[in-house]
């Protein structure tokens, strides 16, 4: 490889790419690598230290049961953690059949006519509702919004940040007693309570509605299998989080949280919706619909910054609704009230009040002898909340048995053994009553009714599975998130339950061994980028964006320079990249970049200039979207900072830079990383991921805080944008495990390789496609963009038809028109050998064959392999086949796909009619037959 660059070593490659401004001048100084056997007994030794409890914490995290048949299956399946986002719709049908399952049961269960495929998590889909409401009332004199004190804690602060930095006025208080005027344009209600009451919202809902204000209801999916569903008395969005749907605790993370809406503000909803179109063929299928990567369209004008979801998470929760069915979501349900009404008449029996009469998993008991019973607990392994009236939650879960009630009436009551049993109590009647009580039916579609065998259940993952490209089958060659090894040692740990069975507000003594492999792994992203201080909380790329603005404005509000609201950024840009300044309250300048894809110095400066006096930051990507490193990087952050500003980096692709170069030293601010990228996190179909901050020494005061974090004298001026204080907690031992196991020349090599197999590609390829940006001495950083824009006006080939047509190679696409329009990006990771990468440039050699023969005239100009591909196997073994080439060209382009072909499940989409025609829940089964 190295000798079609005519180079000599990987350093020597180096030398021609990065320049040498940039260049560390020292070695990281991690600890050396390990063994994967090492590491795996380390990071069992590190969990050990960790003390599973029973939790009876609640607050919107509960512990569940997870099928094995999903774990095994989905959970720790590579065939379902190594898919990329499905922006290529034909090759991710079950991933999104998935999705759309997910939709369906939310849609369901909330009473609601849409859902979108997942959120952050709760607090965050709180955050969007509220900026739903804002966004759809569009009266500039309504700028309050309503919150009751009875939501989680977490989502009240998270919701606190998002309206402190765009003006919006929050007033947290008792629903019972407020009364709305025309300042408020929205409100939050929990249901049940944090506390777990059941109130009776059906009279508040009555006074938003006269006032025109919107409601939204942050709720507990599996009570509404028995309470009547928000949907049906009223709100217009309905949040939570699917966790207790059988997705381990994990210290808080990742958890799909889902939102859901009415039709009437699909065009306002955060996120991905799966929605239903047709193929070629007439048939049924399936793509993202409505907001797909709005921000790239709409950037600082797009309503929200996700650009990702909890995919797999999603996965797995709707898979448990598939898996019981809506009568055994029910039983369980039931089965947890039933265990919390014999909970209550036992401490009711030893002489405690109970808080509130009516209820679904959580009580509020009125303690006078708070320290002994605490002091019980941690005897026998319990945790309860503790409120700060002194009295005590405890909440009930799907894990939670008769033995379970027995052990906490003792310790609560003193007395050991019970001079009585709980069963005595178990013909207690319910606490829900009259209309709280549902009656709607749900989840009637066949497909949460027909796989409650593990057998039908393991049949159907594994039919989804094969309608999904993953890096099992092929590389996936997409610039901006890159699709690289998730080693298998890297994610064992996931699923021992020393790691994800603990309550991410657990005592802190309880978490040693998290505490230890966080600080450890802080310390060494802080190495690895040159930066000072770093905050795991941020769970996705995007809200690392909008933390690192957010510390800068705390930054400049504290200096009292808060007039610096204007962000310089360029505009080959990420689209997140405006999307975020917005939400963090600041005002978006774009800067042009020059014909080498570069920020333009004299539009920089001449905007630096001009807003001199308010800029607070700009924000930009190194190395560049238009993969290449910019010579003058060292410049840029010179003018900003000569103006007043901050600059802030985006990290995305900081696995070109790791080992060779730190942004710290180069004069960057702040930088948000992507773990699911750089550092091994799977990208899991389009989510988890963990994106956090680095920050220079004077921003370490305004990293995002948590009340966690400020109860261990951690106080932070700036509030928490996510639910829990490190964010996906228990996905962070992959980001560890990868580090220790390559050590500081594991790293700096996989950055080399990385870089020469995208200039091994650009090389390969140049002749058939040229490569539209290139660095000094004719190279390219660790992407390629391949610039098809001619063969568009020549044959009229587009870019779609080539990523179409490689479908029938069995490949994923590239990135495809973006950064710019009619090219495709290729980023190729480190991970994939030369013969893959060989592969794959022959594909796209072949191609390029093919669209000569259109050149040529030998093929027809619109009936050909490009323009029809995928071809679907039913396509090509159809009875009628009146294409003017063969079947064989058509499904075996290349020898390599007689020993193995995959097969795309459905003809090209229509995205054109999936939008004009939105359906986004599951399919009667009749359409799917056709």
């Amino acid at each position: 490889m190295l000798e079609l660059l005519g180079l000599t070593s990987l350093e020597d490659l180096v030398d021609h790419v990065v320049p040498d401004s940039i260049r560390s001048t020292s070695p990281l100084d991690l600890p050396e690598a390990l063994t994967e056997s090492n590491a795996l007994e380390l990071v069992w030794r590190l969990g050990s230290k960790n003390q599973v409890f029973r939790s009876y914490i609640g607050m919107g995290y509960y512990d569940c049961i997870t099928p094995s048949v999903i774990q095994r299956n989905i959970l720790e399946n590579p065939g379902w953690y190594t898919q990329y986002t499905p922006y290529q719709a034909e090759i991710a049908q079950g991933r999104l059949e998935a999705l759309l399952n997910f939709q369906t049961m939310v849609a369901d269960l909330t009473g609601m006519e849409l859902a979108n495929s997942s959120l952050l998590d709760e607090a965050t889909a709180a955050a969007e509702a509220m900026a739903l409401a804002w966004s759809a009332s569009g009266d500039d004199e309504r700028c309050s919004y309503f919150i009751s004190k009875e939501c989680h804690p977490q989502t009240i602060d998270v919701v606190r940040t998002r309206a402190d930095r765009v003006g919006i006025e929050l007033a947290v208080d008792d629903p019972a007693s407020f009364e709305c005027d025309n300042r408020f344009f929205g409100a939050l209600v929990q249901y049940p309570t944090s506390d777990g009451a059941l109130p009776d919202y059906l009279p508040f809902c009555q006074m938003m509605r006269e006032s025109g204000a919107l409601l939204a209801v942050a709720t507990d999916l599996l009570s509404l299998t028995l309470l009547t569903p928000p949907g049906e008395w009223g709100a217009d969005v309905v949040v939570g989080s699917t966790q207790r749907f059988g997705v381990p605790l994990g210290f808080g993370g990742p958890h799909a949280a889902f939102f859901a809406t009415k039709d009437e503000f699909k065009r306002l909803i955060p996120g991905r919706i799966v929605g239903v179109s047709k193929d070629s063929a007439g048939n049924a299928a399936l793509r993202l619909s409505l907001q797909t990567r709005e921000q790239h369209i709409r950037r600082d004008k797009a309503t929200s910054n996700i650009c990702t979801a909890q995919v797999l998470l999603a996965i797995m929760a709707s898979m448990y609704a598939v898996y019981h069915g809506p009568l055994g979501l029910r039983r369980i349900a039931e089965q947890i009230h039933k265990h919390t009404s014999t909970l209550a008449l036992g401490l009711r029996r030893f002489g405690f009040q109970i808080r509130h009469d009516r209820f679904f998993d959580t009580l509020r008991v009125e303690t006078p002898d708070m320290e002994g019973i605490l002091e019980r607990a941690k005897t026998n392994r319990m945790n309860f909340r503790v409120f700060p009236d002194k009295s005590l939650g405890i909440s009930v879960d799907e894990t939670t048995g008769s033995e379970n009630i027995t052990e906490i009436l003792e310790v609560i009551s003193g007395q050991s053994p019970l001079d009585f049993s709980p069963d005595e109590l178990s013909e207690t009647l319910s606490s829900i009553e009259g209309s709280q009580v549902r009656s709607s039916q749900y989840l009637t579609h066949p497909v949460f009714n027909s796989c409650h065998s593990e057998t039908e259940l393991l049949r159907y993952i594994h039919r989804l599975q094969a309608g999904d490209l993953s890096l099992t089958m092929s590389m996936i060659p997409l610039g901006s998130c890159t699709m690289k090894l998730n080693a298998t040692t890297e994610m064992l740990p996931v699923t021992w339950p020393q790691w994800n069975r603990i309550h991410p507000f657990a005592p802190s003594d309880q978490v040693e061994g998290y505490r230890c492999l966080i600080d450890e792994l802080e310390k060494m992203l802080c190495e690895i980028t040159g930066m000072f201080a770093v905050s795991l909380q941020p769970n996705s790329g995007a809200q690392g964006e909008y933390a690192g603005l957010l510390a800068i404005r705390a930054f400049l509000a504290q200096k009292e320079e808060k007039s610096r609201d204007v962000c310089l950024i360029p505009r080959s840009a990420h689209g997140t990249n405006p999307a975020s300044a917005v939400m963090a309250g600041l005002k978006v300048v774009s800067v042009a970049c020059d014909d080498e894809g570069n920020v333009d110095l004299s539009d920089l400066n001449r905007k630096a200039e001009k807003h001199g006096q308010s800029l607070a930051a700009l924000m930009v990507t190194y190395p560049s979207t238009h993969g290449v490193f910019e010579e003058s990087i060292k410049e840029i952050c010179r003018i900003v900072h000569e103006h007043g500003g901050q600059v802030y980096m985006d990290g995305a692709n900081l696995n070109a830079l790791v080992g060779l170069c730190r942004p710290g030293e180069f004069g960057v601010d702040v930088c948000h990383l992507n773990l699911h990228k750089t550092f091994a996190i799977p990208h899991g179909g389009g989510g988890p991921g963990v994106g956090p901050i680095v920050v220079a020494e004077h921003l370490q005061p305004f990293l995002p805080g948590h009340f966690l974090l400020s109860e261990a004298g951690d106080a932070s001026l700036v509030g928490p944008i996510s639910s829990t204080p490190w964010g996906s907690a228990s996905i962070l031992p992959i980001s560890w495990a990868y580090i220790r196991m390559m050590g500081a020349p594991g790293l700096k090599k996989a950055t080399q390789v990385a870089i020469l197999n995208a200039n091994y590609i650009a090389r390969r390829l140049q002749a058939h496609y040229p490569v539209l940006y290139k660095g000094r001495s004719g190279m390219v950083a660790h992407e390629c963009i391949l610039d098809c824009r001619n063969l568009k006006k020549s044959v009229g080939v587009s870019v779609t038809d080539i990523a179409k047509r490689l479908m029938d190679y069995g490949f994923h696409a590239p990135t495809i028109s973006w950064p710019v329009v009619e090219t495709m990006m290729v980023e190729p990771t480190e991970s994939e050998s030369k013969m893959e990468l060989d592969r794959f440039c022959d594909a796209m050699i072949l191609i390029r064959k093919e669209i000569e023969e259109i050149e040529l005239g030998v093929a027809d100009p619109l009936d050909n392999v490009l323009k029809n591909a995928p071809h679907t196997a039913s396509a090509v073994s159809s009875d009628s086949w009146s294409h003017p080439y063969s079947r064989e060209k058509a499904a075996y382009p290349a020898p390599w796909l007689k020993r193995h072909k995959f097969w795309t499940l459905c003809g090209r989409i229509d995205d054109t009619y999936g939008d004009r025609n939105l359906f986004c829940t599951c399919v009667p089964p009749e359409e799917l037959e056709a």
